[in-house]
């Protein structure tokens, strides 16, 4: 006998965690591609937001009397609603007011605030105050219906 000792079989050593298999790479862009639209996405929205908060805001704030802000209120949500349904600007009275309700979470034109919308256009005083609420439910209405969130 010779002297030699035999070893049993050596299995190679496991591959590494890196660098990772081509898939994983793979999976990775992916993810990063998703989050980079994602983020686009919700900043598009965040910029057409504040777009639609100014417009309405300057728009108000333009009005040289009371009368004439509630005025510019109705025509900005008429314009709106015509996104909604392409009939609603011809809506008036009640039907205006209960098209305007429509799907809210919570109805906010059909006590005072919806008929100073109706009449306040044409009225020679506006309470500062009511005119403040009605602009406060308007501009969450409007910017509901422009940029489809509540």
């Amino acid at each position: 006998m010779n002297g030699l000792v035999l070893r049993d079989i050596h299995e190679p050593p496991g591959p590494g965690w890196w660098p990772p298999a081509p898939g994983w790479w793979l999976l990775a862009l992916v993810l990063l591609a998703a989050a980079a639209i994602l983020a686009w996405w919700l900043r598009r929205r965040r910029l057409q937001r504040r777009r639609m908060e100014r417009m309405f805001d300057d728009a108000v704030d333009a009005a040289a009397t009371p009368a004439e802000a509630v005025a510019a209120i109705s025509e900005l949500l008429r314009r709106a609603a015509r996104r909604r349904d392409p009939g609603a600007d011809a809506l008036d009275g009640e039907d205006w007011l209960r098209f305007l309700d429509r799907d809210a979470r919570q109805p906010g034109f059909d006590g005072e605030e919806g008929r100073l919308l109706l009449t306040g256009g044409y009225r020679r005083e506006v309470d500062a105050r009511r005119l403040e609420t009605l602009r406060a439910i308007a501009r969450a209405r409007f910017l509901e219906w422009t940029t489809g969130r509540r």
